[in-house]
Formats: structure tokens, sequence, C-alpha cells
């Protein structure tokens, strides 16, 4: 069934266009052309942009993965972060016993195979936070729960029915030979939580890893003796970085630098959220802590270790965007092309054009979000 939207102005590959009307069929864009005097009179009017695409969620409405994997948690966890402009999403499992992963994929399996279709048209795969991780640089994950993988794990990592995996390593934890046999199963590996060398990180990313978790936050830092995974993450032109811009995990500067350097075709936007997203919740049980809200701030009881964060995507872009010097033309692809064509669903989702999903973002004159499509569905 074909359906259409005129916008006043929509962001493409080829740059701004302006009084578009957009077809769609079952979903999928199959024509993007000048509006007619009809089409016209009944416009959207602001800018059209891709709906974003968020690999690191770890909950959402007052829910967290890790404490009950099931298909209603993703449901619940999908919506919450829809209403912000997330249309495509990897629920994130952090750091847990190998019977959680084992639950965290069957739920995602679930709903991938027969969930309701608004949720299915979010769920691209998994991302598994762990656990071969390095407990110098845990952070808020539990040292009880990093260990080295197991042939266990190994199965849970390497299903087919579960869309695309990400899976974050540490280097020192893991062998190069592990990466690349999971990189030929066809799973995305990204470095993360790791105390490792440049030269370690280094060849891991020539074994095949791809990616880097939250950079900056939880690695060896770029130092004058020691370019860390930082610099590693710098270096290399053709990794993605995941950047958390809440403001409180990259200072403005540090980000703009970073990103200034991997440039829009490179940084990947992400929330790494937390089950305060889209609820009002102010404490949440973590294994044996607790995580405390302080405004829009996250942190363990102490307030001195941060523990994910109740930003959503599209605070995330506006944030890069007003205070990171970065253009809202690049801050979009970050939060949508770029994360696409890091997990290589870049022929799916992730910009307006034919063939692509028909998942848009309406924004008004102070990039306010508006409207939320889905498969070419009014969401929000």
């Amino acid at each position: 069934m074909k359906e259409s939207i005129t916008v006043e102005q929509v962001l493409t590959p080829k740059g701004w266009l302006e009084n578009q009307t957009i077809t769609a069929d079952s979903g999928k864009i199959v024509s993007i052309s000048d509006a007619t005097s009809a089409e016209l009179s009944s416009i959207y009017n602001g800018k059209l942009i891709p709906g974003y695409f968020d690999t690191q969620v770890n909950g959402g409405g007052g829910v967290l993965f890790n404490h009950s994997p099931s298909a209603a948690i993703v449901e619940t966890m999908a919506l919450a972060h829809l209403r912000f402009g997330t249309t495509s999403m990897l629920p994130t499992i952090i750091t847990d016993n190998a019977s959680t992963m084992a639950q965290a994929a069957d739920a995602i399996a679930e709903v991938m195979a027969g969930g309701p279709e608004c949720i299915k048209a979010l769920i691209k795969g998994i991302h598994f936070e762990g656990p071969f991780l390095s407990k110098a640089k845990k952070g808020v994950h539990e040292a009880q729960f990093i260990r080295m993988p197991s042939d266990a794990e190994l199965a849970t990592l390497c299903r087919k029915d579960i869309g695309k995996v990400l899976l974050t390593v540490a280097p020192e934890t893991v062998s190069t030979s592990f990466i690349k046999e999971m990189v030929t199963e066809g799973v995305v590996v990204a470095i993360g939580h790791t105390n490792a060398s440049y030269e370690q990180v280094q060849a891991a990313i020539d074994a095949g890893a791809t990616g880097f978790t939250h950079l900056y936050n939880a690695m060896s830092a770029l130092t004058s003796r020691e370019p860390g995974a930082v610099g590693a993450a710098l270096l290399n032109d053709t990794v993605y970085c995941g950047f958390i811009i809440d403001h409180h995990h990259l200072h403005r500067k540090s980000a703009e630098l970073a990103l200034n350097v991997k440039t829009a075709n490179r940084a990947v936007l992400v929330t790494d959220a937390m089950a305060h997203v889209g609820s009002d919740i102010e404490r949440l049980h973590f294994f044996n802590t607790e995580i405390v809200r302080h405004g829009d701030k996250l942190t363990t009881p102490d307030g001195k270790t941060l523990a994910g964060s109740c930003l959503d995507m599209h605070s995330a872009v506006l944030n890069a965007h007003n205070d990171c010097g970065v253009t809202l033309e690049d801050a979009s692809k970050m939060a949508s092309a770029t994360p696409a064509q890091f997990m290589g669903l870049e022929s799916d989702i992730g910009s307006i054009t034919e063939g692509q999903r028909a998942d848009f973002l309406l924004l008004n004159s102070a990039n306010a979000l508006t409207h939320v499509f889905s498969n070419m569905r009014m969401v929000f």
C-alpha cells in the first residue's frame, strides 16, 4: 500500500531539498519528487531528517534489559526511546552471567520472529557490552562477571536469529584469534572497557575490530608516552567511535577535538541509556549497588562513578550541534547513516532515499522534535 507525505525541507544524501513529496510502499521509500500544487496544500512545515539508530541502549521506560531479559522488556525500552526519535536500536546487555546473556538473545529472537510489527521495526539486533572486559577499566560493570569466553557464550554470540550482534571486548582479555572468529561469524567487534596498550589495540583492529565503545570513557588514555586505546581510535581512519555527548561523559572540547578527527563518517552518537530515559525514576537497583539520578546525570551512590546515562538520541544530536561545533547535517548523520554503516545496515536504514525504510523525524525551526515516523507511520 502506497502512502505519501509532503514536507517543506528534507535532508537527503544529496543535501537539503525543498517542497518534496516522499512516497513509500509497505514502509519502503519508492520516490522523492517535487510536490505538486495539490500536495503543497497539505505540507508538513519543518525539516525532515532520518530516524536515529542507537547502538547502545541498556534500558528505558523504567526498565533495564539486564534485570529481566524478555520480549516485554524489549518492547518497553523500544517504545520509551521511539518518542525521542530512535527508530532503530540495539538493546544492550551489560556484563552479566551466561544465563542472562542467553535469555537476552532469546528475547531478541522472540521479538524479531513474532513481536508486534511496530517493535520489530525498531529492533536490529543486540549489543553485548562485555563480559570479556578489563577489570582495571570496568567502570560500573561487575568485576565478578568479567571473564574469558566460554563455549556456551560463543554459541550465544554466534546465533543467526538475533539480527546484528555488536560485541564490546578488551583486547588484553581476548585473543586476536577470538576476534577473527567473531568477525568471521558476522559479529561486529568493538573495543571498550580496556586498559590495553596501543600495540594491543592495534592488533585487535588488525584482527577485525571496527569500533570503539564510548570513546575516552573506560579506556587507556592518550598520553605523551603511550597512545593507548584513545590514540589508536583517533589514528585509525577506518574505525568507528561511539560518543556519549551528555556533557558528563565527555568535556565538550574533548568531544569536539575527537569529532573533528573522526568526522561524521566515523563518529557514532549513542546514549548508553539506562532505565531512566522516558521515566521519572530516581534510583535503580544495579547488581550490588544503586544508580542514582542527579538531574541529567547518573552515578553510583557515592557520586564518583558514572553509571550509564539518561540521555536520549535527540538530545545527543542537539548537544553535538549546539555545543560541539557540529552542523545539524553532520549530527544527523552521526545518529543515523554512520551507525547504520557501522553495523552493515546502510542498505536498509540511515538515510532518506529510495529503497530505504521510511523512518523520519520532523523538526521545527528551533530543531525541536515534533513528529516521529516509523515505517511511514506517524508514531509520535
